[in-house]
């Protein structure tokens, strides 16, 4: 069984994590198999959004521990610096809206990867678990610095710390995903607000999440003149001068994405 599934759907790259007996626990394989699905999803100028999702009952269960205890296994910090790390990096350096579909449990690295995408909605049945506690070890992943900045430093450490079990309603009402989507009808709804984005201005979009990426360590006045240069850059765009047209006209725009 492949441990990734990917296709792409109407300028969509799907790629949907494929160890369901093992709830998409994270293997060097899938690891490595998911960077490159990611990487094509980088270079491919066809692909304008990216749907990450996971097989069965199960978003990801993090890491799969059996791979870590076994004879020969990879130390944590290979595992991190070669399988994790390199996940995180391509989902926040590629200018390309990035939606996690959430349609289960999200524990350990797999809620961090969630965490690290532009958008995250969750089906209601979904939870959030920040695993690491439970067996000594510290968030990874960019959790502890996704987490902090998207619900605040004290539910941050609470949720780390004493390792909650965080619903699907509960994430949303604290501003750690965007919103909840019901069970039934979740792949679709999931893929439509995906499929929504690749028709949007996929160069414009890019650019809001460079812009987004270096506001979490400038001040104000550095990022003010952030939005000034990226600004100039977004207009010259061709989708630029279609939605100024498109409004002139009063007309429904058509975005290339460029």
């Amino acid at each position: 069984m492949d441990p990734i599934l990917f296709e792409i759907k109407n300028q969509v790259g799907c790629i949907t994590l494929n160890r369901p007996q093992k709830y998409n626990s994270f293997t060097r394989e899938l690891a490595l198999s998911m960077q490159e699905a990611l990487k094509q999803c980088a270079g491919d100028e066809n692909i304008r959004a990216i749907l990450i999702t996971g097989a069965g009952k199960a978003f990801c269960a993090g890491q799969d521990l059996g791979e870590v205890t076994q004879e020969n296994a990879p130390g944590l910090s290979k595992i991190i610096s070669e399988h994790l790390n390199p996940i995180i990096r391509l989902i926040r350096e590629t200018e390309k809206p990035f939606i996690a579909a959430v349609n289960g449990v999200a524990a350990g690295a797999g809620a961090n990867v969630a965490l690290a995408c532009d958008i995250t909605v969750a089906a209601e049945s979904a939870s959030f678990i920040q695993a690491f506690s439970k067996i000594g070890l510290i968030p990874d992943s960019g959790g502890t610095f996704f987490l902090p900045r998207l619900v605040g430093l004290q539910r941050a450490t609470a949720y780390m710390m004493l390792g909650d079990k965080i619903s699907a309603t509960e994430a949303a009402r604290v501003g750690m995903i965007y919103k909840t989507l019901p069970d039934e009808g979740f792949e679709k709804a999931s893929f439509d607000l995906a499929h929504q984005l690749a028709e949007m201005p996929t160069t414009g979009l890019g650019l809001t999440k460079r812009a987004l990426n270096q506001s979490l360590s400038n001040d104000l006045n550095r990022q003010l003149e952030i939005e000034d240069q990226i600004q100039s850059t977004a207009g010259q765009t061709a989708d630029y001068k279609e939605g100024v047209q498109a409004f002139m006209e009063k007309r429904k725009p058509v975005f290339t994405g460029k």
